[in-house]
């Protein structure tokens, strides 16, 4: 995230806004706007003139917004003048989280700086911002471990300078994109660039590969170069590049910790997802995603998680199509009589997987 960077701002729903103006709402100021078509004029949400006809007004997320309709500014309430200091006390505030990062900064603290609510603040952020200060902090702490990592930082060193406590909070804060269209996925990685890494592990080699939004693909196969004819097949009209750890260090700490947990000397890591599939398929991704380790369902109870229960065939399909071993743990879906059932990269890894969460947990 480029700090204090201008967003294009969205609108909260019509209905919520009329709400606010109804209550003459002072935290949606900063929010947006609205005109009134039989005056000319646009205000504040708070702003205290009468109220107008609800068919005469029009909302607008910027005081430019509104001037560029043909609306001028309320005298009463001065709503670009306002618009500007709240825009500057909100980057104000974000320079203030890009300089302390690393720190704890509840909302409640931030508040207390700003002389608002939390709610409010959260809101009059993500306007000005466009996202709320927790994600705001996130994206500047990644980026401290990235520049820590880029200057040859060890792991645990660049996570304890950005501010992280552990792999999965570094790995959790990540922006996830789970879920892609059926068009995009069938586009074949048309104009993306596809970075992948390729390490022997105790369950063979492994091949992970990930876009700018996360890991898109982590398979065991027999040899590199297979897997890399398998990442091919599955991309086929990105641009694919093999890693140097130099060159791409967060793809090369996401592997490392990968081939950590399957030597079982850590957790297994929480990273960022590019999951690719139909609607089906990424609601049954997503459900695997809250097994917890340790624990199994069967392929039933998976289909009635998804609120499918009469499509276990598709859903045991959606876990052969998954193409993120590990991370998306199709492995703890058995049969109902409790067989293993079947598993995309052989029957042996799967009861490994499973012999080793079952011993963690009891541990």
């Amino acid at each position: 995230m480029t700090p204090t960077k201008p967003v294009r701002r969205r609108l909260p729903a019509e209905s919520t806004m009329r709400h606010a103006l109804a209550r003459r709402d002072e935290s949606f100021d900063g929010t947006f706007v609205y005109g009134v078509t039989t005056t000319g004029i646009y205000c504040r949400p708070s702003c205290p003139s009468r109220a107008a006809l609800p068919r005469h007004v029009r909302f607008h997320a910027s005081a430019a917004a509104a001037e560029a309709a043909g609306f001028r500014a309320c005298k009463r309430c001065r709503p670009a003048e306002r618009e500007a200091l709240n825009t500057t006390r909100m980057r104000r505030i974000a320079r203030h989280i890009e300089e302390h990062a690393a720190e704890p900064l509840p909302l409640a603290r931030l508040a207390r700086s700003a002389h608002l609510s939390p709610a409010h603040l959260q809101r009059r952020f993500k306007a000005v911002l466009g996202v709320s200060p927790k994600v705001y902090q996130d994206a500047a702490r990644l980026g401290r471990l990235k520049g820590g990592l880029r200057a040859g930082q060890p792991v645990l060193e660049a996570m304890a300078a950005a501010g992280f406590e552990s792999t999965s909070r570094i790995y959790g804060s990540a922006a996830r994109n789970l879920g892609m269209t059926p068009s995009a996925y069938r586009a074949g990685g048309a104009g993306e660039a596809i970075t992948y890494a390729c390490r022997d592990t105790t369950l063979g080699p492994l091949l992970m590969a990930a876009t700018d939004r996360g890991v898109c693909f982590a398979q065991f196969g027999a040899s590199a170069a297979a897997l890399v004819g398998q990442l091919g097949h599955e991309f086929p009209r990105a641009t694919l590049a093999a890693a140097a750890a130099s060159a791409e260090p967060l793809l090369d700490a996401w592997i490392t910790a990968l081939e950590a947990h399957l030597a079982e000397q850590a957790p297994r890591p929480d990273l960022p997802l590019d999951l690719r599939g139909t609607a089906f398929q990424i609601r049954v991704w997503r459900f695997l995603l809250g097994i917890p380790a340790g624990t199994v369902a069967s392929y039933a109870e998976l289909a009635a998680g998804i609120g499918a229960p009469r499509a276990v065939r598709a859903a045991a399909s959606a876990c052969a199509a998954n193409r993120i071993a590990v991370l998306v743990p199709c492995h703890r879906v058995l049969r109902s009589d409790g067989g293993l059932g079947g598993y995309r990269w052989g029957l042996e890894r799967k009861r490994a997987l499973l012999d080793q969460e079952r011993a963690r947990r009891a541990g």
